[in-house]
C-alpha cells in the first residue's frame, strides 16, 4: 500500500488570524506546543503561514551574521547595542501576524503519494505542507509526519 497525504495528514489544523499581534502569536505558539500555523484573514481563507523562525527572523534582521564579521571590534559593540533597543522597542510596538507571516501558501491534495510531498518540501526548502480537499485546507503535513514514517519502518 502506498501513503498518501490523507494518511499521514494532522487533520485539525489551528490557525490564527492575520491581526493578532507578534506576541499573541508566540504565547498561542508556545501554548499549543507548535512551531507555526496556517494565517488566516477575516473571512476564514488561509492565506499564509506564521513560524517561530519568522519570529525570530523579524527580530534578529537588524544586522546580519555575515555583516557582523566584517566590522570593527566597535562597530561591533555598537550594531549589538543597536539591535539590543531596537528589540526591546519592538516589544512596544503593535506588530501583526500579517507582518511577519509568508504569504506563500503550498498544498497537497489527500490523494498526494509522500514521495511527491517530500520532493516538494524538499525543492521548497519548507517544514509544513497544507492538504486540501475541494479546495478546503482538511488538514496539514510536517517533516515530523515524514520522519515518523521513517523510524516506524525501521521498527
Amino acid at each position: 500500500m502506498t501513503l498518501v497525504a490523507r494518511d499521514i495528514m494532522t487533520p485539525h489544523i489551528k490557525s490564527v488570524p492575520q491581526s493578532w499581534t507578534m506576541q499573541k502569536f508566540a504565547k498561542f505558539l508556545s501554548d499549543n506546543e507548535v512551531s507555526g500555523s496556517p494565517v488566516i484573514d477575516e473571512g476564514g481563507e488561509v492565506i499564509g503561514i506564521a513560524t517561530l523562525k519568522d519570529i525570530a527572523d523579524f527580530h534578529l534582521n537588524n544586522v546580519s551574521s555575515e555583516h557582523e564579521k566584517r566590522m570593527s571590534d566597535e562597530d561591533l559593540k555598537e550594531a549589538r547595542r543597536l539591535r539590543q533597543f531596537l528589540f526591546e522597542e519592538m516589544i512596544n510596538v503593535p506588530v501583526e501576524v500579517r507582518d511577519i507571516m509568508t504569504p506563500i501558501v503550498f498544498s497537497v491534495e489527500e490523494d498526494a503519494p509522500i514521495t511527491e510531498i517530500a520532493e516538494l518540501m524538499m525543492d521548497e526548502h519548507i517544514h509544513r505542507v497544507f492538504v486540501t480537499h475541494a479546495g478546503e485546507v482538511t488538514g496539514i503535513i510536517t517533516t515530523y509526519d515524514l520522519l515518523k514514517i521513517i523510524a516506524d519502518a525501521q521498527s
